[in-house]
């Protein structure tokens, strides 16, 4: 058993307060088996195991506690991680001085007990326990847990992943999508990468200008290649905080794959970058399915009108009963107050849905048809404009950071802007 101690039972957060939604990375591919007392407990560790975070644990429950643990491991193989629930000082401690015995090195343990108390818990961390955590637990705290085993502190942060689609073909779900990621490492100085899931029509490439000989078709049809250097290879530098990972965006094959087939670019994308925004297809098939409920937040993007009303509330309440223990998705409108067109305002959407959009980006083909036609950014055409605020409040809403004050410029900048250009 590890000898490294996390929190004291003082120090452990509520789930109800705000620390209860801190970014929680997944956990790798590991061996969990949990030995409870009560079927509360049991019912939590369950619940935790279909949480998309332990996606890739392989989890076992049984019922009796420490004293059917220390049984189960005279002649079996301890798992990577051991839950252990038990009531009582000198049941705690004896009962570890008996697994001891048996467990293998390398294992970490869990205790799920009812003692607040620091003694016992400087007595826990000094026969090499893990993680001690005070018992009513709910999901989350099982998950948190089990995740921060293998996020040490001195390890470098885990990507957040942003999955943003549209609920409906042509909503401009990918242009929300490419500013939102924008103003992301442009105003929160957030290193970010965009990731465009459609191969076979993506347009990151032309909104922000490029044309890289390489993306993200070379790592999806060569999944034995995929580390860190191989994918940094692919990406191409938009701006010093953005990079793009670019569809090929031609019809040259077919793009048919497997409900896994991004998980290992996603995974290392995770690993060296801290926000990783995807641009989801409109389309429903197990790959886009994963990426959406694997996410960290969502963000839906609809235009005010029926099909798209039926769409977000059906893609809404999908992802809330796959990932309980995440934050809401969120959604916005676009297009919104489009000349001679019909619309379901905003307070009708959020009636259906039961939550309120976070934006109505109002309808201007003039700004973003020049936008598009340039290959920039709303925010390049028109740094005041009402659009480009929004984005930014929607990138500060899906990372959970505040805007980064830049410093005011003098009346000289412009000319010095000009001058630079030359």
């Amino acid at each position: 058993m590890i000898s490294y101690a996390r929190q004291t039972p003082e120090e452990q957060p509520d789930a109800s307060s705000p620390a209860a939604d801190d970014h929680i990375a997944p956990a790798p591919r590991v061996s969990v088996q949990a030995f409870c007392e009560t079927v509360e407990t049991a019912a939590a560790v369950q619940s935790a195991g279909e949480d998309r975070r332990l996606g890739k644990a392989h989890l076992k429950i049984q019922m009796g506690g420490m004293a059917v643990a220390i049984e189960a491991y005279r002649t079996a193989p301890t798992p990577n991680v051991i839950i252990l629930e038990t009531e009582g000082r000198s049941d705690i401690l004896g009962g570890l001085d008996q697994l001891a015995t048996v467990c293998d090195a390398g294992t970490r343990v869990v205790v799920i007990g009812r003692i607040n108390d620091v003694t016992l818990y400087r007595e826990l961390v000094r026969r090499g326990v893990s993680d001690y955590v005070l018992a009513p637990v709910n999901a989350l705290d099982v998950v948190r847990s089990v995740c921060n085993l293998f996020s040490a502190p001195e390890a470098k942060a885990v990507g957040r992943i942003i999955a943003i689609v549209g609920a409906k073909g042509g909503v401009g779900a990918s242009t929300i999508a490419h500013n939102v990621a924008w103003a992301i490492a442009r105003d929160l100085a957030l290193d970010s990468v965009v990731a465009d899931l459609d191969l076979a029509f993506g347009t990151a490439g032309l909104d922000y200008n490029q044309d890289p000989p390489q993306g993200i078709a070379d790592a999806v049809f060569s999944p034995d290649r995929v580390d860190t250097a191989f994918v940094d290879r692919l990406l191409s530098k938009c701006t010093d905080h953005l990079s793009l990972l670019a569809a090929p965006a031609t019809l040259d094959r077919v793009y048919d794959f497997g409900a896994d087939a991004f998980d290992a670019i996603f995974d290392t994308l995770r690993t060296t970058m801290p926000c990783i925004v995807l641009d989801v297809p409109h389309q429903w098939s197990g790959w886009t399915k994963r990426a959406l409920v694997g996410a960290d937040d969502i963000l839906i993007v609809g235009v005010p009108d029926l099909a798209n009303l039926r769409n977000t509330k059906n893609i809404f309440d999908l992802l809330k009963a796959s990932r309980p223990n995440d934050r809401t998705p969120l959604y916005c409108l676009n297009m919104v107050g489009m000349p001679k067109r019909p619309e379901i305002n905003a307070s009708e959407f959020a009636k259906a849905i039961e939550s309120q959009p976070i934006a109505a980006i109002p309808f201007d083909p003039q700004m973003f048809g020049s936008a598009a036609n340039n290959g920039q950014m709303i925010a390049e055409i028109s740094a005041s404009h009402r659009t480009t605020e929004m984005f930014l409040q929607i990138a500060q809403r899906l990372t959970g950071r505040g805007e980064t004050k830049k410093p005011r410029g003098s009346f000289l900048s412009p000319l010095i802007e000009k001058l630079r250009a030359k």
